[in-house]
């Protein structure tokens, strides 16, 4: 920025720098002045200089946010939204979130809809239906980070069929063998965890049918991997 504005001679408001945070943003601004300041002191006269001080102060050094708040401020009639819109807290969203998962469900409740009971019948408990929603605000959470959450999320959804022949079992697919590989780590430090403990009580006498529980414990999880 600093090599644009003193030797390329750019103004600084025909810059746009975003940034991650607003804090980075103020320093960046600091240090852009400082080095004006700096070039200024070797040449006072320089009206260059002293106009990129003055164009600092509307120099679009911001984070993303706040860069695309103020394109939609100034352009909201072009996406019709009011004049007066503004955004909303964290709270506000979290509880728009939940009255829309709500009114979502009891619609499908309403339809009884096939798949909806089988996702219902699978995923719940005696607790209700909590579970499935906590699942569907995860997923939600996770694909908001991608800038196409549906795309992706439905190419993410394919990878459940077999790779080759959908007729293979869902081990073959993806997903499957990713699922896999965590179970058979979790079995081996499972296996590992049982081990010490066998072979602590295994040097004690009086715990020897504890032990023994161990033991078997230990020969049936080591047939799985």
């Amino acid at each position: 920025m600093i090599q644009k504005v003193l030797k390329d001679k750019i103004d600084i408001d025909k810059l746009l720098v975003v940034t991650f945070t607003n804090a980075a943003a103020s320093e960046m601004r600091e240090r852009v002045l400082d080095a004006i300041y700096k070039k200024l002191d070797e040449n006072p006269e320089d009206e260059n200089l002293q106009k990129q001080i003055i164009l600092l102060g509307k120099s679009n050094i911001c984070t993303i946010h706040s860069f695309c708040l103020d394109v939609i401020r100034n352009h909201f009639f072009e996406i019709d939204l009011p004049a007066n819109f503004r955004i909303a807290s964290e709270q506000e969203i979290e509880l728009l979130r939940q009255e829309v998962l709500e009114e979502v469900f009891e619609e499908l409740y309403e339809t009884e809809e096939g798949k909806f009971a089988k996702l219902i019948e699978n995923y719940t408990g005696y607790n209700g239906d909590e579970p499935v929603k906590e699942i569907i605000f995860q997923i939600d959470k996770a694909i908001q980070s991608m800038p196409f959450p549906e795309k992706w999320l439905n190419e993410k959804v394919q990878m459940f069929e077999p790779q080759k022949d959908k007729k293979q079992d869902f081990s073959k697919s993806v997903w499957g063998e990713i699922l896999l590989k965590d179970l058979k780590e979790s079995l081996l430090d499972g296996i590992y965890h049982l081990k010490i403990q066998k072979e602590k009580l295994e040097k004690c006498q009086a715990m020897e049918k504890s032990a023994q529980i161990i033991r078997k414990r230990y020969r049936i999880i080591a047939r799985f991997v």
